[in-house]
């Protein structure tokens, strides 16, 4: 192993890394400090609360304007108009989002169905990072994603063409299932708060019920094999996005028949995440989401609800207006699919080079091959920063020009979803805004820690790697 003047080493994906990533003396007492509740996000108490309640109303309301008002923002004019206006929303979430028993059968229906393939199907055995929460225990990980996502889409595709469950019915009761997903995203949150605190076994509590359900008391729920928080970010939202997507197809397809290459676009844009996550299912437990992140209701309900139902609204806009409303001219439609298809390589690298990177200083230099494996997916003679920690900082790759340079490539693939109806609504461009606020406030979580856990190592880091999410701009 050598350094260079900025003190950043070059290594090969073996033995030039040196010994595994082990926590020195001093890392070990910064671990300790980061692992204690020792201040509020998220506004507190009243913050959090304001989001549990505010945010399902919105999904209401996005949904409503897309279905109702021919996409548009509607809201009252004058005070008067306010009780009728607010009277007539909830009339639409009454009757036209009402939790009925088929919507329950649809939603309940895929989430035991995943949980049980999820169980029982066989999959790829993945270390994941050392937990400083569990005494810097490594757990294992059944990565099996890939199989269960693709059985799901046999599964769907057999019921469709036999007319046991049109996949249109998804599209068409939009509503309803949405209510029902709802419902479970608020009972899971609150059934692992209960059950983790029975069994005494939740971390990092801040004392305040409402907050602690929030951020969450457990950190790694699991039946059996199946590790519950990786298994819901991957096989219920990205599921239900890419099924959508196809119901929104298969609707066109019936009225039109044909369907639009803006429609066409959401399948494959929505496909490419969920298989991009299915088959670096074995990078998800290098990921702070895993071995730091509680399983609470920010993340339970996004996963249930909010991820599923409110990045696809261009799909929801284009199944229920004529296509004339958001046709392209040929090299318009060009330059949307390039911009998605170069967005998504460097997020897939991107992220493949950072976690194959943390493999390698786990001492794991066998990786999974699945498809599509793209190129520079992996760095070979990574360059990075030895910190006192005991961590190595990766200033490789697309990581030399960047911190989050996958936070970039990812937040391009969310507004091509909106750009993909242009300027018919403003509505599926809520997904890019949202999403954006989101990584930026993640972001300055993360740099936080970063810097109390990492101090002058991560000063040294970020005179590297200057730029924090666009190379020379930002």
């Amino acid at each position: 192993m050598t350094a260079n003047g900025n003190g950043v080493a070059n290594g090969s994906a073996n033995e030039k890394l040196g010994p595994k990533n082990v926590p020195t003396e001093e890392g070990r007492k910064k671990d300790e400090l980061l692992d204690k509740h020792d201040k509020y996000e998220f506004g507190g108490p009243w913050g959090v609360t304001a989001m549990m309640i505010g945010f399902p109303m919105l999904m209401y309301y996005l949904w409503i304007c897309l279905w109702f008002y021919d996409g548009q923002i509607v809201y009252p004019h004058s005070v008067d108009e306010i009780k009728p206006f607010l009277l007539e929303m909830w009339a639409h979430v009454r009757d036209d989002a009402s939790p009925n028993l088929y919507a329950w059968k649809v939603y309940s229906g895929l989430i035991v169905y995943e949980l049980v393939l999820a169980y029982f199907l066989p999959g790829y055995l993945q270390e994941g990072l050392p937990v400083p929460s569990l005494g810097y225990k490594t757990l294992m990980y059944n990565c099996n994603a890939l199989s269960c996502v693709y059985t799901t889409i046999v599964t769907a595709a057999f019921l469709h063409y036999f007319h046991i469950f049109r996949l249109t019915e998804i599209i068409d009761n939009y509503g309803h299932i949405m209510t029902v997903a709802m419902i479970w995203g608020f009972a899971v949150s609150f059934g692992m708060y209960f059950w983790t605190i029975a069994r005494g076994e939740q971390i990092r509590m801040s004392g305040n019920f409402i907050y602690d359900v929030f951020m969450g008391a457990c950190l790694n729920p699991r039946i059996g094999t199946v590790d519950l928080k990786m298994w819901a970010e991957v096989r219920i939202p990205w599921v239900i996005c890419f099924f959508l997507a196809v119901s929104g197809a298969c609707k066109q397809y019936e009225q039109y028949g044909y369907v639009t290459p803006n429609m066409a676009f959401m399948c494959l844009a929505t496909w490419l995440y969920l298989n991009a996550c299915a088959k670096g299912e074995e990078c998800i437990p290098q990921t702070w989401d895993m071995f730091h992140e509680k399983w609470g209701f920010m993340v339970i309900f996004w996963n249930f609800a909010g991820v599923p139902f409110t990045y696809v609204y261009s799909v929801v806009y284009m199944a229920s207006h004529d296509p004339s409303k958001y046709r392209f001219s040929t090299p318009a439609y060009v330059v949307l699919y390039a911009t998605l298809l170069t967005a998504y390589y460097i997020f897939d690298t991107a992220m493949s080079q950072k976690s194959r990177f943390k493999m390698q200083c786990q001492g794991i230099t066998q990786y999974r091959k699945t498809f599509p494996q793209l190129p520079w997916s992996i760095v070979q003679n990574p360059k990075y920063i030895q910190t006192a920690h005991g961590n190595k900082l990766l200033t490789d790759g697309w990581w030399a020009y960047a911190r989050k340079p996958n936070y970039t490539a990812d937040w391009v693939q969310s507004f091509t979803w909106g750009l993909v109806v242009g300027t018919a609504s403003p509505i599926p461009y809520f997904y890019s805004v949202f999403f954006i606020t989101v990584l930026i406030h993640r972001c300055g979580r993360d740099f936080e820690r970063c810097s109390i856990k990492y101090g002058k190592d991560w000063d040294r880091y970020c005179e590297v790697v200057k730029y924090k999410f666009i190379p020379g701009i930002y």
